[in-house]
């Protein structure tokens, strides 16, 4: 069995929210080394278009001195949801627990903000609706940064 390689990927975009270029780098395993393609394997934090599990196409940038994303050359079918601690009393890892007694993937960034993977074989809308409701009750806010077909309602 063939030992795929590691790697890590530069993401690099202008981010409206911020207002300014945001760079991110996210761990990936080699699909295929010949063609430059690699499956994500990192929830992203803050890049919008990608998910863990696509598949992308990235080449050596001698000025980042890495790997950078040119393109996606297949999605997982997994989503990427970016949530928001806003209530001071509730702990970020009991919300996280609340994904992931939903099968759902959580990586976080701080003790106020994580991302959540949601796999292709999730009903979102179940997912959608806890985060509906904790929103409802002031706990969180959520972002929706990027949706793979399955999950699009």
């Amino acid at each position: 069995m063939e030992k795929h390689k590691h790697a890590k990927i530069l993401f690099r975009f202008y981010s409206d929210l911020m207002d300014q270029e945001v760079k991110e780098k996210l761990e990936a395993d080699a699909v295929d080394e010949q063609r430059s393609f690699y499956r994500l394997i990192t929830i992203p934090l803050y890049t919008p278009f990608v998910a863990v599990g696509d598949v992308v196409y990235a080449e050596w940038s001698d000025d980042d001195g890495m790997l950078a994303y040119r393109e996606k050359v297949q999605p997982s079918g997994s989503s990427t949801i970016w949530v928001v601690r806003l209530d001071d009393h509730t702990e970020i890892v009991d919300i996280r627990g609340i994904f992931e007694e939903l099968h759902c993937l959580t990586r976080s960034a701080s003790d106020r903000f994580f991302a959540m993977e949601v796999k292709e074989n999730i009903n979102y809308l179940k997912i959608r609706d806890k985060l509906n409701e904790l929103k409802g009750e002031g706990l969180i806010d959520y972002a929706e940064p990027y949706l793979s077909e399955q999950h699009q309602y």
